[in-house]
C-alpha cells in the first residue's frame, strides 16, 4: 500500500433519500445511501486525503440539486476537495446558464455528460454537444469523458474538435476485458494519448472484467497499455467507489496498482496516487498539505 495519503479522483456519494437515482433500483449493492462514513469503513488501511466527487447520474433534471447537495457535504467534510458536476452539454449555448450556476460552487472543477449510455453513433459529435464542451473553457472547467470502448473513435474526434479543453478519460475507456479483446481499444487509447490536454483515470477497470471470476492477470495488459501511453504525468488513480463494491473491496484495487507499479520510482507512484489529480483538478488544499 502507498505509504502516504492518496487522492481519489473518482468517488460517487449519494443518498436516495435526498435525490432519486433510478439506475440503482433493483441493484442489491447500490440501491442504498453511500456516503463518507461508508467510505471510511470500506477503505481499510488506505489513507485518503482528498476525494473528487463525480456526478452519479441523478434522475433527469436533478443535476443542479445534486451539485448543491455535494457542496453541502464538502462544507461538513473538507476531504471532498472537488466536484465534477453533471450538465446536458448537448444543449450547446442553451446550457450556459446551467454552467454559470454550477461554476458558482467553488468546489466545481469539471463537468461530466455521460456518453456511455447513448446508443446513437456520433452522439457526442453533434454540433450542440461539441459547442457545449467548448463552452467549458469560459468557466475554466475540465471535461470528464465517460465512454465505452466502441465509442472511442468518436471520443478521439470530439477531443480534436475541442482544442484547449482539459479532458480526462474515465475508466480507461471501458475496454472489453470480459471478452479478453484488446483491439481496437488499444489503438484508440494510443490515439487519445497523442492528443494534447488529455489525461486518463485508472478507475472502473475491474467492473469491465467478468464480475465473478476476474483475475489480476486479465487486468494487467490493459493497465500496462494505459501506463505506457499516458505516463504518470497524465494518469491518475480513481476507485469508482461504490460502483466498485460490486466486484471488489476498496483496498484491493489500490493493492493491484501498487503491484503493477512495483518497479516504478517513488515519484511516479506519488504522481499516480495523488500529484496528477491535484494538478488536473486544482486541489489547492491537497497541494498545501504537500508543501
Amino acid at each position: 500500500m502507498p505509504d502516504f495519503p492518496i487522492v481519489d479522483a473518482h468517488v460517487h456519494l449519494y443518498d436516495p433519500g435526498v435525490l432519486h437515482y433510478s439506475w440503482t433500483k433493483g441493484n442489491p449493492v447500490l440501491d442504498r445511501a453511500w456516503l463518507l462514513p461508508d467510505l471510511d469503513r470500506a477503505r481499510g488501511p488506505v489513507r485518503i486525503e482528498t476525494i473528487v466527487f463525480v456526478e452519479v447520474a441523478a434522475d433527469a433534471g436533478l443535476y443542479l440539486q445534486e451539485a448543491s447537495y455535494v457542496a453541502g457535504l464538502a462544507e461538513r467534510d473538507p476531504r471532498v476537495g472537488a466536484m465534477v458536476a453533471a450538465a446536458p452539454l448537448e444543449r450547446g449555448a442553451a446550457v450556459t446558464s446551467d454552467l454559470e450556476k454550477l461554476a458558482a460552487h467553488a468546489l466545481t472543477r469539471g463537468i461530466r455528460r455521460r456518453i456511455e449510455d447513448e446508443t446513437e453513433a456520433g452522439f457526442c459529435l453533434r454540433p450542440g454537444f461539441v459547442e457545449g464542451v467548448r463552452l467549458l473553457a469560459r468557466f475554466d472547467l475540465a471535461f470528464d469523458l465517460c465512454v465505452r470502448h466502441w465509442q472511442l473513435a468518436d471520443a478521439v474526434e470530439l477531443v480534436r474538435r475541442c482544442p484547449g479543453i482539459r479532458i480526462v478519460l474515465d475508466h480507461i475507456g471501458k475496454p472489453p476485458i470480459r471478452e479478453g479483446v484488446m483491439d481496437p481499444w488499444r489503438s484508440h487509447i494510443k490515439a487519445l494519448s497523442e492528443l494534447p490536454d488529455v489525461w486518463c483515470k485508472l478507475s472502473g477497470v475491474v467492473t469491465e472484467a467478468d464480475r465473478e471470476h476476474w483475475t489480476r492477470d486479465q487486468l494487467r495488459p490493459y493497465v500496462d497499455h494505459v501506463i505506457e501511453c499516458f505516463g504518470f504525468d497524465r494518469l491518475m488513480y480513481g476507485s469508482d467507489w461504490p460502483v466498485s463494491e460490486q466486484t471488489h473491496r476498496y483496498p484491493e484495487w489500490v493493492a493491484i496498482l501498487d503491484e503493477v507499479t512495483a518497479g516504478c520510482s517513488a515519484d511516479e507512484v506519488r504522481r499516480l496516487f495523488r500529484e496528477t489529480a491535484i494538478g488536473f483538478y486544482r486541489l489547492d488544499r491537497a497541494s498545501d498539505a504537500i508543501r
